[in-house]
């Protein structure tokens, strides 16, 4: 039994698609949950032990439709 090159041959069922809500590779389709935001669970995955990713998805990183215009209020004041 060989473990490289001839076993990856037989690999041809894709295990995770696109998910709904994050829109990355990570929705598991057997079980049914995204493995990078947590989907369908209400609230988004998130752990404390692993600062990088919640930098990567943190307030300031999006679009802040509201925090834009609400920061520059208060600057003003």
């Amino acid at each position: 039994m060989t473990k490289g090159t001839s076993s990856f041959g037989k690999r041809r069922n894709k295990t995770h698609t696109l998910c709904r809500r994050c829109g990355s590779k990570a929705y598991h389709l057997q079980k049914s949950t995204c493995g990078k935001c947590g989907y369908p669970s209400k609230r988004k995955r998130k752990y404390n032990w692993s600062a990088k990713a919640k930098r990567r998805s943190t307030t300031g990183t999006g679009r802040m439709r509201h925090m834009k215009v609400y920061t520059l209020y208060i600057w003003m004041l």
